[in-house]
């Protein structure tokens, strides 16, 4: 893993036209600054991002016409050339479905995974031995439980995979679950697990999800309920208990808010979750437990914090504001967790996902 001053970094710019683009950058991190060293701009509004475990390979999610319209996104593979983030386009992949919103590459790089917000289904992909991606093995459509009033609607969203690579969970916020599934690697297979879901709290509609690093515990950022939920995970058996959920904005906060996304630091210990509407971010520290105590919640420096990403060694966290159209990086306390702004926010149209190379 190369060192935070010599990360490079990716970033997807969701924007129409011209301004659509993948930036590389290089990142100073005694500055926070952020020096561009290539932009690909052969892509319709990139939206999200996913990298391949040898770092060699990147997928992107975009549009052909209009995002979340009648046409399907589609995914599509790049290689990664060179040390300034050179991509040299390997194929695209239609993702069967509308407003594709999350990619996953699993631990063997074999398999890529895609959610589908707006027809709320998912599916897994076999990626070739050129990085390139086949037709799709597996589609599962997600539904709505006859006669259940709290159910929006199947709305697929973050699709991640167990640390051992066994699991594959899916966040729908329309259906307040997180879905489980089990994941053939080597097949690039999905298979409904026999607890087929777990709840959320009514209304809370989950949103990103994210492993704790010793692979005990999975939290959930609820975008409609303006929380963190924490569940207690078993490898064994691939099952999920519900054990806490904590708000992510002021008590006396009355405004509208929607949560997007929450990273963990990699020693484990911290928490950030991002507001937006109260466009700020909130720090848990995290209990031996796994549970989560509330350390403050700091301004995200730009409107509509959308995306976050924590350096290798911890010791920076990058927010893209995507409608603020800003990318902010933050010191993290290694004592308390506290963010403390680092450098100039830097501009560009409508970052919405990065990834550190």
């Amino acid at each position: 893993m190369p060192s935070a001053q010599q990360l490079l970094i990716f970033i997807s710019a969701f924007a129409p036209g011209d301004e659509g683009a993948i930036h590389a950058y290089r990142l100073d991190a005694d500055s926070g600054t952020l020096t561009e060293v290539h932009r690909h701009a052969d892509i319709t509004e990139p939206f999200f991002l996913a990298l391949s475990p040898d770092r060699n390979f990147l997928y992107s999610i975009h549009s052909p016409d209009e995002f979340g319209g009648e046409s399907h996104e589609e995914i599509a593979a790049y290689a990664i050339v060179g040390d300034n983030g050179e991509l040299k386009p390997l194929n695209r992949q239609s993702t069967l479905g509308s407003a594709s919103c999350y990619l996953e590459v699993d631990a063997t790089g074999k398999t890529v995974l895609v959610s589908n917000y707006s027809t709320g289904s998912v599916a897994s992909f076999p990626v070739q031995a050129d990085g390139s991606l086949g037709e799709a093995a597996t589609f599962q459509q997600h539904v709505v439980a006859t006669g259940d009033p709290s159910e929006l609607g199947p709305r697929a969203h973050c699709f991640i995979i167990s640390p051992d690579n066994r699991f594959a969970f899916a966040a729908d916020l329309g259906l307040d679950k997180v879905l489980t599934y089990q994941l053939d690697a080597a097949q690039s297979t999905l298979a409904p697990h026999r607890q087929p879901f777990v709840r959320t709290p009514p209304g809370a509609g989950p949103r990103h999800l994210t492993f704790h690093p010793d692979g005990a515990r999975l939290y959930a950022i609820n975008e409609y309920g303006n929380s963190v939920t924490v569940y207690d995970y078993d490898s064994g058996t691939g099952m999920l208990v519900e054990r806490q959920t904590i708000s992510t904005v002021p008590g006396d906060f009355e405004g509208k808010s929607y949560c997007a996304d929450l990273k963990i630091t990699p020693d484990g210990r911290f928490l950030y979750g991002t507001n937006r509407g109260h466009d700020s971010i909130a720090a848990y520290r995290i209990g031996e437990d796994g549970t989560l105590t509330l350390l403050g919640i700091e301004p995200s420096l730009g409107k509509g914090p959308q995306n976050l990403a924590i350096m290798p060694d911890g010791k920076l966290l990058l927010c893209a504001n995507m409608p603020g159209d800003n990318v902010v990086l933050f010191r993290i306390d290694p004592d308390s967790g506290a963010l403390t702004q680092l450098g100039k926010p830097i501009s560009m149209p409508s970052p919405s996902c990065i990834i550190l190379r």
